[in-house]
């Protein structure tokens, strides 16, 4: 366990040394830290408040203010699938039973048991003329249907 504590705390400062090691940098490296763990552990947002020369609770209000930001595991990839009205009228709620069939996810399950997939449901992307819409990464997969969704998360290997 100690190794363990020791291993973050070092990828932590990491990432600090990197962004900046001043408060102004506090949402770049909440990003960073982010990307680095897929989520925003308390002891990740310790070390973080530590190093920044900040207060835990300026680092918790932070990183629950900002949607982007989660303090539950995520898995390797994210899928978003959007639900904002020209997607749901596009049949996104198919799209996203397509692919939650698929992970193997039951009501309520976000992150699939061998941490590869999360899954969220978000309300507009922005991208209304390719609706619906997934998301995995920063990669976009306008136009979606059940069977393009689940053929798209099947072909990711990793």
């Amino acid at each position: 366990m100690q190794e363990n504590t020791n291993d973050t705390a070092s990828r932590v400062n990491a990432i600090i040394e990197r962004v900046g090691r001043s408060p102004e940098k506090l949402v770049p490296v909440l990003e960073a830290a982010q990307d680095e763990f897929h989520y925003l552990p308390e002891e990740v947002m310790m070390l973080v408040a530590e190093g920044l020369g900040v207060s835990p609770a300026k680092v918790y209000g932070v990183a629950t203010f900002y949607a982007y930001f989660s303090l539950e595991r995520k898995g390797k990839h994210v899928i978003r699938c959007c639900d904002g009205t020209a997607c749901h009228v596009k049949g996104s709620m198919g799209v996203m039973k397509a692919i939650r069939d698929e992970l193997g996810l039951k009501d309520g399950e976000k992150t699939t048991k061998d941490g590869k997939f999360s899954i969220e449901t978000v309300y507009c992307l922005g991208a209304c003329g390719l609706a619906p819409v997934v998301f995995v990464g920063d990669k976009v997969h306008g136009q979606s249907t059940p069977k393009t969704a689940v053929e798209f998360i099947k072909s990711i290997d990793d």
